[in-house]
């Protein structure tokens, strides 16, 4: 198992607007096969900070059934509007086993 870390910031005053069309993008992010969970926090101290948390059951199967295809594509035209720039993403593996 792999966790995806995704560090998103939205553009001021868009943060509702990125949470809605999250709902959305939920549903394409969860239902990928090898995707075991997917949640996205919003910072209580930063609101227009976003911290996305994906596990996969490895990172072979995030980018084979997941980057390049279309549903990345539309996963991020619903939330590629609200980005104030790209997100920071890492693979991390567990270290205890």
């Amino acid at each position: 198992m792999v966790t995806e870390i995704a560090l998103i910031d939205t553009k001021p005053g868009q943060e509702a607007a990125f949470a809605a069309a999250y709902q959305e993008a939920h549903e394409l992010l969860a239902t990928t096969p090898g995707c075991l969970s997917a949640r996205m926090l919003q910072s209580g101290e930063s609101p227009t900070r976003f911290v996305g948390v994906v596990e996969w059951e490895s990172k072979d199967k995030h980018l084979d059934n997941f980057v390049g295809t279309e549903r990345f594509a539309k996963f991020g035209a619903l939330l590629g509007p609200y980005l104030a720039g790209a997100p920071v993403v890492e693979h991390f593996d567990d270290i205890v086993a």
